[in-house]
């Protein structure tokens, strides 16, 4: 049995119905725990930082799918990456598709845009740019190529002072790809994207933030 000594969960899709609304079932279980419980969200910092203190769980973020990450409540957002990179790849994309911006004045690492054109279709457009278009299933994201949830998940384990390998990881959605990959364990919901699942150690059963409770459940922490 994998014991984790920390776990990072991924917000919307994972936590959340489909309505957005987060599961209280899942917020009572995770106020149980008596490790620290870090949310990594493709959403931007003020965002993140309000479900963390709403659910009780540590003030440690990862934002803007690993671009931003904070390490208290009141403190700093730390920018692991490059917005010009991604503005430069949207004017392109505007090029070609009808573009509908995010939060464009709060997002200090990505470009966050309405699912309204062909995603494939415009990583092919933007296939010579640095940087990678995301699917979170709420928006498309264009983020830098240098960063992720993986990689965030990696700077935040060093600070803290727990090996990434000994993190449980909670997700739905390709941007979670990466946060599994460096985990020691990874869990897909049961709404998981495809790609996700071939790749996670379990899938639960329910989706709409229960599966976030039956994850808990099997790795013996409630």
């Amino acid at each position: 049995m994998f014991r984790p000594k920390a776990i990072a969960i991924d917000i919307d899709g994972t936590l959340t119905d489909r309505r957005r609304a987060i599961n209280c079932r899942a917020v009572e279980a995770l106020r149980k725990l008596r490790i620290p419980v870090i949310l990594a969200t493709g959403n931007v910092s003020c965002f993140a930082r309000a479900i963390a203190k709403a659910i009780g769980v540590s003030d440690i973020v990862i934002c803007e799918n690993g671009g931003v990450v904070r390490f208290s409540y009141d403190g700093e957002d730390i920018v692991l990456g490059n917005k010009e990179k991604c503005i430069r790849a949207m004017e392109e994309l505007k090029k070609h598709f009808l573009v509908e911006l995010l939060d464009f004045e709060f997002r200090k690492s990505e470009v966050c845009m309405r699912r309204t054109f062909d995603i494939e279709k415009a990583r092919e457009i933007l296939r010579g740019f640095d940087v990678k278009l995301l699917d979170s299933k709420f928006a498309y994201h264009i983020a830098d190529s240098a960063v992720s949830k993986g990689r965030a998940l990696k700077f935040i384990a060093e600070r803290i002072g727990i090996d990434v390998g000994e993190f449980a990881v909670i997700g739905d959605s390709e941007n979670d790809i990466e946060m599994f990959e460096v985990a020691g364990f990874g869990i897909a919901v049961a709404n998981a994207d495809t790609k996700l699942k071939e790749i996670a150690d379990l899938i639960t059963p329910s989706n709409d933030g229960d599966g976030v409770v039956e994850a808990l459940e099997f790795l013996g922490l409630i």
